[in-house]
Parts: structure tokens; C-alpha cells; sequence
């Protein structure tokens, strides 16, 4: 590749760096984003899908800024082969994701009262027996037991269902067609099936939207089927709404796994947790802004016009990753960043960024806390003792995937 500068400086640009969507140990951070880092505020990479290569952002304001910044465009990446880590994670025109502006707050609002923190409150003592019954079972059967079986999977998927407002007799198949979805781990027979799972759900999504055109329900499928009825959003776009938001259980799902395998491993902590209820809130933030819940990066932006960050001139047209795992380990934003210090207040003056940042931020955050927060509450209290059922190596972690968990956590208590 030809030499080249920054327009503002003359200085030249950092090299290209090829980064795969790694297998990446337990919960171990990615070593290569670990040297992107440390490459400068901007990287650019060269991802294992697509074409040409990204910008990559790590610092803490940069991310905030740029997932902000109406110049850096989700839709405007929509019709490009931008570089991306998986081939299922194309550009998807007229979804909640990829719209901009006065067009996504169009589609946002559409739902967004069955999200708000009020409305997961009142979720929450539901919720909670929902977890209590799963809990009742694991207790009946006793130990041991594969704890993503049979709480970390059921439940999540079960609040989903609740929030989305799947009819009981329908449940268990959207459940299947999710954990087809959420199996996906680079292996052409699991693709495939994921992607029929995929297509199974959003032909059964657009049905049960058509079927509520007329609802005065609050779940998220009759909110979505009035809005098309009035003429508000088309189906297209409900479907495209609805889609990520039943699947999104999954990454509750392996990030709670990844908090209680790390609980596990360290005896310190565990106990601090069991005996002192009271530092569980904080302790639970400083693990978000942790864990490496994610491989790669998500989904692309293009600079609608040239911006300068940090002395690098992003030209119009160059396309732009953003990481929240990097921005969340910013010595200049926390202290001592690699270690996990649950004394910390991660969601503080300046919080982490788990959930994402500026217009984009996740819709189900409220809901992803409420439902961390009982899980961690519940097992530690309910289940005494609990600890893992083989040696630490023989955990099996999920391979190839970009959201990063155990696929079983075996336990005793």
C-alpha cells in the first residue's frame, strides 16, 4: 500500500492492521485490540469481511463523540462494502440500527415506552417470579447443573417473550428459532441453520405485527402493529424493530455468564458479594464496563464530511469503527483500567459504555440491568455455596462468535 498523510498534519497515517474476529480465551481481552490501543488514538484496521479498511476509535471522548456526531453516519455505511468482522453483520437498510435522525427517533418511539425504566419496574416483580420458578426447579433436581441451561438461557428468554408479548402457546418455538439465532459460531452448518432460524422469526414477526394493527396493548409487538395500522412505520421497519429486541436476551444470556464465571474464579469476590448485598448495584457496573462482552467491533459509520480527532484528518467517505470495550478500559477516564476493582462507581460521572453511546444507545438498557441485577441477586442468595462442578480449564467457552461467553457453566452448591 502506497505511503499515506494526514490532510492536517502531514504526518503519516498509522499502518493497516489486518484484525480477525479472534478466539479469544475465556474472558481474556483481546490482545489485538490491546495493541490498537496502544497504536494511537485512531487505529486503522482491516477487518476479515468487505473491503478496504476502517478507522477504529479506542479513546473514551472519541467514541462519545463520534456516536454522537450526526457527521458520522450509520445509514450513509448502508450501500458501502465497508470492512467488517462477520458476513451476517451486512448493512441492513430501514432497520432501527442503520436509521439516522428525525427517521430514527420516528422508529424509536414507536417502542420506547414499553422500555423506559418505569415500565421495567413494573416488569420486575413478574420478572422476578419468572426467576424464582427456574431457581425452584435447579433446587428440586439439585446439584450439579449446567447454570446457562437452566437459569442464564431460560430467563432472559423468557422476559423477552413477556416484554414483546408472544402468546404462552408460541413461546417455545420463538425460543428455539433465538437460540438457533444465537448459535452462530462461524461453522457453515450452524450459519445455515441460524439463518433459517432468522428468516422462520421474522416471517412469524410480520404475521403477529399484522394481527395487532388495531391493538391497544403495551407489549412491543401491538405497539408495532398499531404504529403500522395508523400508517406510522411500515412492516418492513416493525419487523426490523422487533427483531433485534426478542433476540437480545442472548447477550444477558453470555455476559451474566461471563460475571458469574469471573465470580467463581475469584473466592475473593464471591464472598464480598454473598455477605454485603448492599455493593452488588456498583459492583455489577464495574463488571459491564469489564468484561469483554463482545468479539471485533459492531457496525460501521462514514464520515459525511472531513472531521479532524486529534490531530488526524477522517476524510469524507472513510468509514469508522468505534470500540466501547477499549473506551471502557481509558486510563485517562478509570484508573488502573485492566483491573477489576467492584469499589470502583463505573456508572458514575462519567459511566461506562456497555450499552453504547449518543442516539444509538441500546433501546433494552433499562431492561438488560433489571435483568443482570436479579440474576446476580438471586443466585448468590439462593444458592449457597455455589461453585464450579470441573476445574476452571474444562469451562466451554462459546468459539467464533461475536458475542463472547460460556456456552456451560457446570455448578455445585
Amino acid at each position: 500500500m502506497a505511503e499515506q498523510t494526514t490532510l492536517l498534519t502531514g504526518r503519516n497515517l498509522p499502518p493497516v492492521r489486518d484484525w480477525g474476529a479472534g478466539d479469544v480465551e475465556g474472558i481474556t481481552f483481546d490482545p489485538v485490540l490491546a495493541e490498537l490501543m496502544r497504536d494511537g488514538p485512531l487505529a486503522r484496521i482491516r477487518l476479515p469481511h468487505g473491503e478496504g479498511w476502517a478507522w477504529l476509535a479506542t479513546r473514551y471522548e472519541d467514541v462519545r463523540m463520534i456516536a454522537g456526531d450526526p457527521r458520522f453516519s450509520r445509514a450513509a455505511a448502508v450501500e458501502r462494502p465497508v470492512t467488517r468482522p462477520a458476513p451476517h453483520l451486512e448493512p441492513d437498510p430501514g432497520t432501527l440500527a442503520f436509521a439516522e435522525g428525525a427517521d430514527h427517533q420516528r422508529l424509536r418511539r414507536t417502542v420506547e415506552s414499553a422500555l423506559t425504566d418505569s415500565a421495567v419496574e413494573r416488569l420486575r416483580p413478574h420478572a422476578q417470579q419468572m426467576l424464582d420458578e427456574l431457581v425452584d426447579g435447579l433446587l428440586h433436581d439439585g446439584p450439579p447443573a449446567d447454570l446457562v441451561e437452566r437459569v442464564l438461557q431460560p430467563f432472559p428468554a423468557a422476559v423477552a417473550c413477556e416484554v414483546m408479548g408472544v402468546p404462552s402457546g408460541e413461546r417455545r418455538q420463538v425460543q428455539a428459532w433465538v437460540r438457533s439465532i444465537g448459535s452462530a459460531d462461524g461453522c457453515a452448518d450452524t450459519a445455515r441453520r441460524a439463518k433459517d432460524a432468522l428468516a422462520s422469526l421474522y416471517e412469524w414477526i410480520g404475521t403477529a405485527v399484522r394481527e395487532r394493527h388495531g391493538s391497544a396493548d403495551t407489549d412491543v409487538l401491538s405497539l408495532l402493529g398499531a404504529a403500522v395500522g395508523r400508517g406510522e412505520i411500515s412492516e418492513a421497519e416493525a419487523v426490523g424493530i422487533a427483531g433485534p429486541l426478542q433476540t437480545g436476551g442472548e447477550a444477558v444470556t453470555h455476559t451474566c455468564g461471563q460475571m458469574l464465571f469471573l465470580m467463581l474464579t475469584e473466592p475473593a469476590l464471591y464472598e464480598r458479594l454473598r455477605a454485603r448485598p448492599e455493593t452488588r448495584a456498583a459492583a455489577v457496573e464495574e463488571l459491564l464496563r469489564h468484561l469483554p462482552h463482545r468479539a471485533s467491533v459492531g457496525l460501521a459509520r462514514v464520515a459525511l464530511e472531513d472531521v479532524d480527532v486529534h490531530g488526524v484528518r477522517i476524510s469524507a467517505g472513510e468509514p469508522v469503527y468505534l470500540s466501547y470495550l477499549a473506551a471502557n478500559r481509558d486510563p485517562d477516564v478509570f484508573p488502573d483500567p485492566d483491573r477489576l476493582d467492584v469499589g470502583r462507581d463505573a456508572g458514575a460521572t462519567l459511566p461506562h459504555l456497555a450499552f453504547g453511546s449518543g442516539p444509538h444507545h441500546c433501546a433494552g438498557a433499562a431492561l438488560a440491568r433489571t435483568q443482570t441485577e436479579l440474576l446476580v441477586d438471586t443466585l448468590l442468595d439462593r444458592l449457597p455455596g455455589l461453585r464450579l462442578a470441573v476445574h476452571v480449564d474444562q469451562v466451554p467457552f462459546r468459539r467464533r462468535a461475536m458475542i463472547r461467553g460460556p456456552r456451560a457453566l457446570p455448578v455445585r452448591w
